[in-house]
């Protein structure tokens, strides 16, 4: 059984470069192979009686949590987002969309405030020395409130973000990959807080949430930005703003600091954290595949902002889908504001 790590005299140890990621990453993993003498279903099976701690009562609170989330969003829907995008007279395209990006912006701020505070307003010191993520591990440890919270919150909604994403929001070009986002996001979510590695779960989360929260600000002042027969500038600006700071965001928090923060971690200073540490290779897998994911939708992004660039979109649109309307040409305002 895998024993308690423990914590290193010396300071945070300085953010690898990608070179050094992959260099002392991949040196691991190949030495844990090696190492690996009885690896199997036989293991994994060992792996789970020992070190899985999740009752069926939590089992249960995230499912009723994502019913929960389900219910509020229709709710949320019918009494609030389409009554406020008909009071503002959105384009029928526009008002049919606005709900899905209020609905998601409102809950990635909650959730990445929530996950800043945990990160930057308490003793965790997760995201200035991510190495400390395993410091004092042990099977079934206990898991703290705060962190357990985070882990609710974000779990019951991407629980509910599978079932939206087939029967609720509108179909998208990325919409399988986004599904198998979801999908790989609650395994992550589930598994990481079974196995009581929630303290790199807090950073994955802070490190992801803050792209969604820009892309559902992005989206909405697209959708406001006419309405009611007025083109408004000034939701055009906070577009055009909200969409650099988005592309910005995506490569700062996701193709930057998550590789060299949590997968440097993960990869890397687990082993040496906790020599024999369970399902190393299961959930570095997945990481992997969050970080080939985000390297998708950058690609997908950027050729976005080329089509903008090289004029083959007259003006900033859902970038989401923007396919569909790339030769749509935008309404005239009738004046502007």
């Amino acid at each position: 059984m895998a024993g308690t790590a423990a914590v290193p005299a010396a300071g945070p140890e300085p953010m690898p470069s990608y070179a050094q990621l992959v260099q002392r990453g991949w040196g691991s993993a190949l030495e844990a192979a090696r190492d690996c003498k009885d690896c199997g279903w036989g293991l994994a099976r060992r792996g789970l009686a020992e070190h899985a701690h999740l009752a069926p009562p939590e089992l249960l609170l995230l499912a009723v949590g994502a019913l929960g989330w389900t219910v509020l969003r229709e709710a949320a829907n019918a009494r609030l987002f389409r009554p406020l995008a008909k009071w503002y007279r959105l384009q029928p395209r526009d008002a049919a969309k606005m709900p899905e990006s209020a609905w998601k912006f409102l809950f990635y701020l909650g959730v990445w405030s929530y996950s800043t505070y945990l990160l930057f307003g308490t003793d965790y010191p997760f995201f200035h020395d991510p190495p400390s993520v395993f410091y004092d591990w042990k099977p079934g440890m206990a898991v703290p409130w705060d962190i357990s919270a985070a882990y609710l919150l974000q779990g019951s909604f991407y629980g509910h973000a599978i079932y939206a994403t087939l029967y609720m929001d509108a179909w998208r070009k990325d919409s399988v990959v986004m599904l198998i986002h979801h999908v790989v996001t609650v395994v992550l979510i589930v598994s990481s807080y079974a196995f009581r590695y929630h303290n790199v779960g807090v950073l994955v989360l802070f490190l992801h949430d803050i792209s969604d929260v820009l892309l559902e600000f992005t989206k909405l002042n697209i959708y406001f930005k006419f309405r009611g027969g007025t083109h408004h500038r000034l939701h055009k600006l906070a577009a055009d703003l909200g969409c650099i700071s988005f592309c910005v965001s995506w490569f700062w928090f996701r193709l930057y600091w998550f590789p060299l923060k949590v997968l440097y971690a993960t990869w890397h200073c687990s082993l040496r954290s906790v020599p024999d540490i369970p399902f190393y290779f299961f959930f570095n897998a997945l990481l992997l595949a969050l970080t080939l994911m985000n390297l998708y939708w950058f690609l997908y992004i950027m050729a976005f902002a080329a089509k903008v660039l090289t004029g083959q979109m007259q003006e900033l649109s859902d970038v989401r889908d923007y396919d569909s309307v790339v030769d749509t040409p935008s309404p005239k305002p009738s004046k502007d504001e």
